[in-house]
């Protein structure tokens, strides 16, 4: 359950290798909607740069669905607003 119902999960999958120096392509991200989501990666991930090109969101994500083994022991809190994969955004 998110802290304020409000709020939202998404993954949103970037365009692999841009910028050179971010070796991620995916990100979670809790926010009010698709647009503050997208808001928070620029200010938090992107902020020397442009955002990348998204090539996949997936809203209300189920964390159960994502990679067990990998996304899940490198997330941080799902239940309140900002990146929480990977960590180290917040």
């Amino acid at each position: 359950m998110l802290k304020d119902p409000r709020l939202r999960r998404f993954w949103i999958e970037v365009e692999r290798g841009r910028p050179r120096s971010l070796p991620f392509w995916a990100f979670g991200v809790t926010a009010h909607d698709y647009a503050d989501a997208l808001a928070i990666l620029q200010e938090r991930v992107f902020k020397d740069c442009g955002l990348p090109e998204v090539v996949r969101v997936v809203a209300n994500v189920d964390v159960r669905e994502l990679d067990q083994n990998h996304v899940v022991p490198n997330m941080g809190v799902v239940v309140w607003r900002g990146v929480w994969h990977p960590k180290g955004f917040d």
